[in-house]
C-alpha cells in the first residue's frame, strides 16, 4: 500500500482515499466515484463486483481495505457520501513520487500499473508536445492510435527510433507532420525507451513499443510526474535533435531519408 498524504496515525479512510488518488489516473477515479454513487454501503454486491473486476496488481486489495475502513470508521456514510470524499481527495495536488510500471506477471507486492495502459495515458496527457524514443516498435496499436489523436489536437510529435530494427514501420499510418528521427552515425544504437508528454510527465523503462513488451514480457519502468525531473530529460533529447549537432536526421515519409535537420 503506498504511503498517502496525511497522518496515518489517525483515521485510515482519508489516508486510503488519498493513496488511491495518488495511484490512479483521473478517469479511473471517476469510474469508482460513479459506482459508489449507486451503492448504499460497503457490503453492496455492486461494489464487490467492481472490486473483483480490477486487473491491476494490488488494486483489488487496496479497494477491499478502503471498504473495511468505510465499514469500521464511517458506516453511517452512504456510497454517495464516500464518492464526495473521494472527489475532494482527487481535487487536491497529486503526488510527484515515481510510480512503478510493469509488463508481464504482476504480483501484489507493489502498487504497480501495467505498461500498456500507462503508455496510452502518458500520450493522452500531452497538450503541446510528445517525445517518444524506442529501440524497437511493432503493433502497439493502442499507443499508435493515441498518438494519432494527439496529432489531431495539435500536439507536435517526435519519434526517436532505431533504424536497424525498422521501428518506423509501426508508425507508417501516422500523419506526415509526425517526425521520425534516426541516428546519423554508425557507432552504437538508439536504445532508449521513454515517452514524455510536454515537459511534465514521462514514462521510462525497459519496454519497447511492441505488443509483447507492453503486455507479455517481464518489463519494469517508472512514471515521473515531476517537471523538475522530466524537463532535463526532454531537454537532453531536444539537444540530440537540434540541427547544429548533426546527431539525428529526419526520415522522409515514404521510406527515404530526408535531409539532416
Amino acid at each position: 500500500m503506498p504511503t498517502a498524504r496525511g497522518d496515518a496515525r489517525g483515521p485510515r479512510l482519508p489516508v486510503l482515499l488519498a493513496a488511491l488518488c495518488d495511484r490512479l489516473p483521473v478517469d479511473r477515479i471517476l469510474a469508482l466515484e460513479s459506482v459508489l454513487k449507486t451503492v448504499g454501503d460497503p457490503d453492496d454486491p455492486v461494489l464487490s463486483r467492481f472490486i473483483r473486476a480490477q486487473p491491476a496488481a494490488g488494486l483489488a486489495g487496496q479497494l477491499v481495505e478502503i471498504t473495511h475502513a468505510w465499514r469500521t470508521e464511517a458506516s453511517g456514510i452512504t456510497g454517495a457520501g464516500l464518492a464526495l470524499a473521494l472527489a475532494t481527495s482527487r481535487s487536491l495536488p497529486r503526488t510527484t513520487s515515481p510510480q512503478v510500471v510493469v509488463s508481464g506477471p504482476a504480483s501484489a507486492s507493489l502498487p504497480v500499473r501495467l505498461t500498456s495502459g500507462v503508455a496510452v495515458e502518458v500520450v493522452r496527457s500531452a497538450r503541446t508536445s510528445l517525445l517518444i524514443a524506442s529501440f524497437a516498435a511493432h503493433g502497439a496499436l493502442d499507443v499508435v492510435e493515441e498518438i494519432d489523436r494527439a496529432v489531431g489536437r495539435g500536439v507536435q510529435v517526435d519519434l526517436v527510433l532505431e533504424e536497424s530494427t525498422r521501428a518506423s514501420t509501426a508508425f507508417a499510418a501516422l500523419p506526415e507532420e509526425v517526425r521520425l528521427w534516426h541516428r546519423t552515425g554508425a557507432a552504437g544504437v538508439m536504445h532508449a525507451k521513454f515517452l514524455a508528454a510536454d515537459r511534465h510527465t514521462a514514462l521510462l523503462g525497459s519496454a519497447n513499443l511492441t505488443d509483447r513488451a507492453l503486455s507479455d514480457n517481464i518489463e519494469l519502468g517508472v512514471v515521473l510526474r515531476d517537471p523538475a525531473t522530466v524537463e532535463p530529460l526532454v531537454d537532453h533529447f531536444r539537444w540530440l535533435l537540434s540541427p547544429e549537432h548533426g546527431l539525428m536526421r529526419v526520415q522522409a515519409r515514404g521510406g527515404a531519408e530526408g535531409r539532416r535537420r
